[in-house]
């Protein structure tokens, strides 16, 4: 298959499932979710923990498998599908429990995001490794953008259905019918990636490491790679930056902001992303992804210190001002996704990405368990204290952006 069919294939996977992860966003629709059934800020704040912990930790043995066997696609198949099918579970789940007590559900909820974060962990390594024996790395930023464009687009479809379901069926179906939709485009996404094919992978060394000589060689890597280390720092400081997004959704519910428009939230979030990616495509791809991290990584400061500015009470003007938020938020995720996959792309060895990977997502994993800290942070103190630390996190990750020119 050519280079330009690969690239319209990787795009067009990577647009459907764009669609159907904003109709599970952890920000918004899993957060107001778990928040109407629950009412806990500890399990809004574990939601995002969960996703993020459950995607970076199986990277790791991913990692070792993917870069022993020399094959990748197979790993795609089991997380990729496996994922798809977790979100079919919970929407009947939903749908089927919507009489349950509310912890039953709650629980039954929580239970399935767990399967559904881990078996999405299983994705990234192989798609990594695909993409980028696929995708020349001067054209990876904009097939990022293109995914992300194009599937801002059909999210914002899935935005005005959300929007209609939320307001026309009583909770919880009409999550369930909105999860649902995210389960079709995830089974379709799935397919169109796997029908491409897995490209022909460097050559396999002659010796296959065992798990315990990867993992030293992880720790070597770590050691001797001074970039791939900064920028591990400087991810443990953006997993920081995310203990605050789950409760984004809860300062703006606490501000008067309704979460029957929650989807409102969600539409901001993705023309947010819609219309910055051409700009991140082509700062990624010409004034490279160093560049774009540290842009990005300022760029967190300011929702943090708009929402502490606006004393989380924005009165009767919380539904402008948590738009304006949320279409911020949504710039600054995906040119933030577009920079730390293409710099990993290009620091990992093309004969080594799967077990790069695996290092550095399995490394930094345990700072994405951060926001379910700071929901115990915020049922004690208050959500003040979560969007402060988030901000320290933030100029702490620039400053560590800042030295890696000189790595």
């Amino acid at each position: 298959m050519s280079k330009n069919k690969r690239f319209k294939n990787v795009a067009f996977a990577g647009i459907t499932f764009q669609a159907g992860s904003a109709a599970v966003d952890s920000a918004t629709i899993m957060s107001s979710l778990v928040y109407q059934l629950s009412g806990s800020s500890v399990l809004v704040g574990a939601v995002t923990a969960i996703l993020r912990f459950g995607w970076l930790f199986p990277q790791l043995i991913i990692g070792y498998l993917a870069q022993r066997s020399g094959s990748s696609m197979r790993y795609y198949v089991i997380g990729a599908f496996g994922r798809a099918s977790a979100m079919a579970l919970m929407a009947l789940t939903l749908w089927l429990g919507a009489a349950w007590p509310a912890w039953l559900l709650t629980t039954a909820v929580m239970v399935i995001w767990v399967a559904y974060a881990f078996v999405s962990g299983i994705v990234g390594v192989p798609y990594n490794d695909i993409v980028a024996r696929s995708v020349p790395s001067e054209m990876r930023s904009r097939l990022l953008a293109t995914r992300f464009f194009g599937g801002g687009v059909l999210a914002l479809i899935v935005v005005g259905i959300a929007d209609r379901l939320v307001a026309g069926l009583a909770f919880p179906l009409s999550y369930a019918a909105i999860i649902g939709i995210a389960s079709v485009l995830m089974f379709m996404s799935s397919g169109v990636f796997t029908a491409m094919g897995e490209p022909d992978a460097p050559s396999k060394p002659m010796q296959k490491p065992g798990f315990f000589q990867y993992l030293q060689d992880g720790v070597q890597v770590f050691k001797t790679d001074q970039k791939f280390r900064l920028f591990v720092f400087a991810q443990w400081c953006g997993g920081a930056v995310l203990m605050a997004m789950p409760f984004y959704v809860v300062a703006a519910s606490q501000a008067g902001f309704g979460l029957d428009r929650v989807a409102i939230l969600l539409g901001a979030q993705t023309v947010g992303a819609l219309l910055s990616n051409p700009l991140w495509g082509w700062w990624g791809d010409k004034l490279g992804k160093v560049s774009l991290l540290r842009a990005i990584a300022i760029g967190r400061a300011v929702p943090l210190l708009a929402v502490l500015a606006a004393g989380l009470t924005a009165g009767q003007g919380a539904f402008y001002f948590y738009v304006l938020v949320f279409f911020v938020l949504g710039a600054l995720a995906n040119g933030l996704t577009i920079a730390v996959i293409g710099f990993l792309m290009e620091i990992s060895p093309d004969d080594q990405r799967p077990a790069y990977s695996g290092y550095f997502n399995a490394i930094t994993a345990p700072a994405f368990l951060l926001p379910l800290m700071a929901g115990g942070l915020a049922a004690m103190f208050g959500l003040k204290i979560v969007f402060m630390l988030a901000l320290v996190a933030a100029l702490m990750q620039f400053t560590l952006l800042m030295r890696i020119n000189s790595a």
